[in-house]
């Protein structure tokens, strides 16, 4: 017998308007729906329906790491720092690491992943390659401090997730582990009813060069990617792709130094002497870890992406207004002739052939028109480094890109021994030489999920979660809520759907029916059942879609049969 609930009963605060803060469809409707409540600037509480729904996620993502033989623990939440001193991310993660002090002044974080303590934890135990493979994986809270926390459960700072870490051998055990976890991943998202893309991504603070992200895609999704028709997609931050270009001019010119008062901007410069952006080079300065100054120079029209930039150039950050003082150039007139001694330029693959740049003088309200490269200035080193755009040559068959936004819901990784080396996790090969582990890590955004399945699936009215989602399956709605003719039909169905085995909930509120209608469509009950005095004098019931909105009458005789039947096609359709 399936669960059976009564609205009356159930603490189910929902808004008849949406809250000030909600941005996103996702966080405007679990509050005004009664699913969460905000306890602090990205924390939530999850009430009794969204709860329900989050543990709908948990059990689908437990049931594909079973099937591939991935094994569940728990880790804590509370990591003592020293393990992460020794990988090394104790500095590197940066002010996003929740960090406390105990009583006794002993140094502690709040994880935000598990490769330090997963890789502590089994490097007394494995010891042998006879142990290998092992794939574990946890479903805990999760702790990232985040300098803007918003979008409801999408950039929160306290969030659930899926963590799994596997142990290798081998780089052939690494790679099929890592491919049955992303298969798994993709079979997440179909029985989470979620449309997604897998695409390339960057490994960010994790570690490891081979990854994939799962995007969920949505219109105000977070993140941007590019896609093409062959099938690859990726990550705008990691795509490299043939960038477009179509220089008015092709021939050497001579190099001219002009007057440009008040033009910050290439906006403003191209406007200014009628040129297309594209035909001018915008220069950025930056700076290494060890405070040398960088010029990143890109194509006018096109943005740098800050991971290649740091890929180019370790340790790069762009400058601080401060620093533009302390190495003395102008903010908005810089470029690559003259540029400051000891300076290193760097510049896109995609301006090698160009041979007449509109760049800045580094003097300021002057800048450079004509400038080639090679006889007026020198690059030091030639990098990919702009953002991916829709239009750009796909690097696989050189079609042309898409764009779309998505949701990152889940990724793989493979670290290689990024962390086994740096903390001293080693097994005893065939010919007993220690050897460091190979490792692969995998997450699932459990509670960005939730949130990511109601971006793509409502409405005016509320969320239409998909069936294997939904807090409950079915609402049955009597009209008439104590009385002789509705309420024992009403009654009868709830209790006859739960035996047959339908999640169901049956409003015996003491409200209007245009309030019971707007809280069934506002929550989101796949099927609603309303029973009414008419339709009980003329034997029948109607039965609501809540998705598509469809309605039909059933003989109250066969309608706990029909839709049992529709809950298991339902069901049976994302498994």
């Amino acid at each position: 017998m399936a669960v059976s609930l009564k609205m009356s009963s159930l603490y189910v605060p929902t808004l008849k308007e949406d809250p000030a803060e909600a941005e996103l469809a996702s966080h405007r409707l679990l509050l005004r729906a009664g699913m969460i409540r905000k306890a602090a600037a990205g924390i939530y509480t999850f009430l009794p329906l969204g709860w329900r729904s989050l543990h709908k996620i948990e059990q689908i993502v437990r049931e594909e790491m079973d099937a591939i033989g991935s094994q569940e623990m728990l880790m804590p939440a509370v990591q003592p720092a020293e393990l992460w001193h020794e990988s090394g991310r104790w500095s590197d993660y940066g002010p996003e690491l929740m960090r406390l002090k105990d009583r006794h002044g002993r140094e502690f974080c709040l994880g935000p992943t598990h490769e330090e303590i997963i890789t502590a934890t089994v490097r007394h135990e494995l010891r042998s390659y006879r142990d290998l493979p092992v794939s574990l994986y946890q479903i805990q809270v999760k702790f990232r401090d985040e300098v803007r926390p918003r979008f409801g459960l999408l950039r929160g700072r306290e969030f659930i997730m899926k963590d799994a870490y596997s142990f290798h051998a081998t780089q052939e055990s690494l790679q099929e582990h890592y491919d049955a976890m992303a298969g798994a991943y993709g079979r997440i998202c179909e029985r989470l009813g979620l449309e997604y893309r897998p695409v390339e991504a960057d490994s960010g603070q994790i570690g490891g060069k081979i990854t994939t992200e799962f995007m969920a895609l949505a219109e105000n999704g977070e993140a941007e990617l590019v896609y093409c028709d062959c099938g690859w997609a990726a990550n705008v931050e990691a795509a490299t792709t043939a960038v477009p270009r179509h220089p008015a001019v092709t021939e050497a010119v001579p190099m001219e130094k002009v007057h440009t008062p008040g033009l910050r901007t290439i906006a403003d410069l191209a406007q200014a002497f009628g040129v297309a952006e594209y035909d001018t080079v915008k220069t950025m300065a930056g700076k290494t870890a060890e405070g040398r100054l960088v010029f990143l120079c890109v194509p006018g029209d096109r943005e740098l992406n800050p991971v290649k930039a740091e890929s180019a150039v370790p340790g790069f950050e762009l400058l601080e207004e401060e620093d533009f003082k302390t190495f003395d150039i102008p903010k908005g007139s810089l470029g690559p002739v003259d540029p400051p001694s000891g300076a290193l330029v760097v510049a896109d693959d995609s301006l090698r052939d160009t041979v007449a740049w509109g760049v800045g003088a580094n003097i300021n309200d002057y800048h450079y028109f004509g400038a080639q490269p090679g006889r007026d200035f020198e690059i030091d080193v030639w990098a990919d480094l702009v953002l991916a755009a829709p239009g750009d040559g796909c690097p696989v068959c050189n079609g042309t890109l898409q764009g779309a936004r998505g949701i990152e819901v889940s990724q793989v990784f493979q670290l290689g021994t990024k962390y086994s080396e740096s903390m001293g996790a080693t097994y005893a090969d065939e010919d007993g030489n220690e050897q460091p582990f190979l490792m692969g890590c995998y997450g699932v955004g459990v509670s960005r999920s939730l949130a990511a399945v109601i971006e793509q699936y409502n409405d005016e009215n509320g969320i239409a979660w998909p069936v294997s989602v939904a807090p409950l399956e079915v609402a049955v709605v009597p009209l008439n809520v104590g009385d002789d003719i509705v309420w024992p039909v009403a009654e009868s169905l709830w209790r006859d759907l739960a035996s047959a085995g339908v999640e169901t909930v049956i409003d015996d509120r003491d409200e209007r029916a245009g309030v019971k209608f707007a809280d069934a469509d506002l929550i989101g009950f796949p099927y609603q059942v309303v029973v009414g005095k008419r339709g009980v004098a003329d034997g029948v019931i109607e039965l609501k879609v809540r998705a598509t909105g469809e309605r039909e009458t059933l003989p109250i005789a066969e309608a706990t049969e029909r839709i049992a039947a529709l809950v298991a096609q339902a069901r049976s359709a994302l498994a």
